[in-house]
């Protein structure tokens, strides 16, 4: 039983899963959730995590076997696509009720995000459509964690706006190392479509775009109350923008490899910090 559970964590996308899943509870103590809600927002997120990787394992069995994909635990005949399939649908499941115990609006954001990864995985991937899913449920990340709050806060438009833009990036860098193995199988998104090169630059721009949006909310200028930015913050941004100038020579001067996926996740870490000192500015204060 204890090895059943070990493959099947193995076949959940255990990276992005906990990625997540920290994301959203770095943001919830920025904006000042209590401890034990941000407890219940870390596992209503980590469910919903858990869903769309097992799903992702479920429905892309056979392509992952002709891939001989040896890292996941399906492909490698470890764990059964019927294990998997049965896990994805008790998480999906559990995560309806999960998500309401955060309140109408957190539940209806968290499950936006959940729909968005269930779409991409069940048909959006193989499409030039394949980054909205991401553009939409990361754009819809700071909502949920916003919403969660109580009393529940507004998101600022800008933060919806990093997410969408950290969708970008995210999905970008996942296809950049199964570029190949994917065009093999008929999986044909965006990133296959734009090449390489290209689907590098884009996660590039989107986390330097990103990164500057995040400053100049924090600023102010998106509401007019005008503020000087946290030092961590124009420092962060600084950073994102220096390894985005970097990747982007590197990007243009060499096949994209194991070294450009580690600046993207870097730069996209500088963003998560930039975007944690927001503070209650991640939400729309009331002025009455």
């Amino acid at each position: 039983m204890f090895s059943t559970a070990r493959r099947l964590f193995a076949s959940s996308h255990p990276g992005p899963t906990v990625a997540v899943t920290v994301l959203a509870v770095v943001l919830a103590s920025a904006v000042g959730v209590e401890p034990l809600r941000t407890l219940l927002l870390a596992l209503v997120v980590f469910v919903g995590q858990l869903s769309i990787g097992w799903s992702n394992d479920w429905l892309d069995a056979r392509r992952d076997r002709r891939s001989g994909r040896l890292d996941k635990p399906v492909a490698r005949g470890d764990l059964s696509v019927g294990t998997v399939r049965l896990a994805a649908l008790l998480a999906g499941a559990a995560s309806i009720p999960l998500s309401f115990t955060l309140g109408w609006a957190a539940a209806a954001a968290h499950l936006l995000f959940l729909a968005c990864g269930w779409a991409y995985n069940l048909h959006l991937k193989a499409t030039a459509w394949s980054v909205v899913p991401f553009i939409i449920g990361f754009g819809a990340l700071p909502a949920v964690v916003t919403f969660a709050a109580i009393p529940p806060i507004p998101p600022a438009g800008w933060t919806l706006a990093v997410g969408g833009l950290f969708g970008i990036a995210i999905h970008f860098t996942n296809a950049l190392p199964d570029l190949d193995d994917d065009l093999r199988t008929g999986v044909r998104g965006l990133p296959h479509r734009l090449g390489a090169r290209t689907a590098g630059r884009a996660a590039f721009g989107a986390l330097g775009v990103a990164g500057v949006v995040a400053v100049l909310g924090q600023s102010g200028v998106f509401t007019g109350r005008l503020a000087a930015p946290p030092l961590v913050g124009l420092i962060g941004c600084a950073g994102v923008l220096g390894l985005v100038i970097l990747g982007l020579v590197l990007v243009g001067s060499r096949q994209p490899d194991r070294l450009l996926f580690r600046l993207i996740i870097s730069a996209a870490l500088l963003v998560t910090v930039v975007l944690a000192v927001s503070g209650t500015n991640l939400g729309v204060v009331s002025t009455s």
